[in-house]
């Protein structure tokens, strides 16, 4: 790994979390946006929902772009789509031109994932890739915690929740000609597309990166079906790993966005102020950010399924003891900070297995299906939420609490009857047999 490898994957980093931030900026800004329009916990989680809802959609759709146009374009159009949406969000004066500007975000921060997922993978060599994917992951949170320290010390105290939505806009804007300039169309992408001069195109991103250039690109077989991106719901072996795991991150999303979504709001509830009540969204991030990089580390040692199950089990606790309830703020920004800590390091375990289950020619079409599939638990969490505390009421936190855990432990389940292994070896290898 050179420095111009991990130049890059530090910028992937920031690009996840400008998503995080960007996905969080709507709970950072829901007490205000609950005060001055007057709407009740069922309506606010169909708000909190709608960028959930919007990164399904960019997740599969722009996903897929990234596979048949490049990587680099299809950030910098979700880039484009991201800043306009924020902005005319922060313009917003009543919930549903709101909630349809958070929905357009959303399709460019789905659309965002899959591609820069893809570009960690691509642009890392085999050893530090799952380090790499671990800190790429960890990029989120840490968007969650720069955001929450600049809305609970600058934005929500000096101006109103307008803010949040602004400057996430202003943020977004000033990414695009980073990438524009430091970012190269990945060589596994030519390699896998093979383009017109794919060979001279393959040769100036290497030496973007500061890689030795190759001579000559291995023959495709002619014989035999062609490898195409539907490979992941058409072939057996593919089509099992993309189900299992769309539907194990899909489940943990449920649980995952509960904490993500509700915990400002919650704490809030609990008779404490605004910028007191994003801190603890701010902790809880934090706890993501800590929990995501020493599981990145530890799964250069370990396998993935094992520690990743773990992980899903002791945040079912967590969750568990948030929905408890507390007395202060600091046993809220712990208990948030414990919850985060355990279902981020799951998801850190997920990334990785996404890397690592599907093949170069479809890895961003494939993430971007599991990601999209997985945005159905995502965007249902705060509405199920939502109506669960209507139904329920405000005091019965723990019932609803217990309820959202079952959907890290179905993502347990799943991940464990999951094969996990290396997609673009087995091709090699099948390839070699041939």
């Amino acid at each position: 790994m050179g420095v111009r490898q991990w130049i890059v994957v530090i910028l992937m980093i920031l690009l996840n979390a400008l998503d995080g931030f960007d996905v969080l900026s709507s709970a950072f800004a829901s007490p205000g946006i609950s005060k001055e329009w007057g709407i009740e916990r069922s309506e606010l989680g169909v708000m909190l929902s709608a960028e959930l809802v919007g990164m399904g959609f960019g997740s599969v759709i722009l996903g897929s772009a990234a596979d048949k146009y490049g990587r680099k374009i299809t950030m910098l159009i979700c880039l484009v789509v991201m800043a306009i949406g924020m902005w005319m969000a922060h313009d917003a004066q009543s919930l549903w031109p709101l909630t349809t500007w958070r929905f357009i975000t959303g399709l460019g921060i789905g659309g965002m994932l899959a591609a820069t997922n893809a570009v960690v993978a691509e642009t890392t060599s085999k050893a530090s890739r799952s380090l790499a994917m671990a800190l790429y992951v960890i990029g989120y949170p840490i968007g969650g915690v720069v955001g929450g320290f600049a809305a609970q010390s600058w934005l929500l105290v000096d101006y109103d929740w307008r803010a949040v939505f602004l400057f996430g806009a202003i943020v977004t804007a000033v990414m695009i000609p980073l990438v524009v300039l430091l970012v190269p169309e990945t060589p596994a992408f030519y390699a896998a597309r093979r383009p017109v001069d794919a060979l001279a195109k393959i040769n100036k991103s290497l030496r973007a990166l500061q890689q030795a250039a190759i001579d000559a690109l291995p023959e495709i077989r002619q014989e035999g079906p062609k490898p195409k991106v539907t490979d992941i719901l058409s072939k057996p072996g593919l089509r099992k790993v993309t189900w299992l795991l769309a539907f194990g991150y899909m489940f943990h999303t449920l649980t995952f966005y509960y904490i993500l979504k509700f915990a400002v709001q919650i704490v809030a509830d609990s008779g404490f102020s605004q910028p007191e009540a994003a801190s603890t969204l701010t902790y809880a991030n934090i706890g993501g950010a800590v929990g995501g990089a020493i599981f990145g580390f530890a799964l250069k040692k370990w396998d993935i399924k094992g520690p990743t199950i773990a992980m899903l089990f002791l945040g079912v606790v967590a969750v568990a003891w948030f929905g408890t309830g507390h007395d202060t703020l600091g046993q809220w920004r712990f208990a948030g900070f414990l919850t985060m800590f355990c279902l981020n390091a799951a998801i850190v375990g997920y990334y990785a297995a996404f890397a690592r289950g599907f093949p170069a020619y479809a890895r961003a079409t494939g993430t971007g299906f599991v990601l999209g599939v997985g945005r159905a638990g995502a965007a249902g969490s705060p509405i199920i939420a939502g109506f669960l505390f209507d139904a329920l009421g405000k005091s019965e936190l723990l019932t609803v609490s217990l309820i959202m855990c079952f959907g890290s432990i179905m993502g347990a389940v799943l991940l464990w009857i999951l094969p996990i292994r290396d997609a673009d070896q087995d091709i090699m290898a099948a390839e070699k047999a041939a």
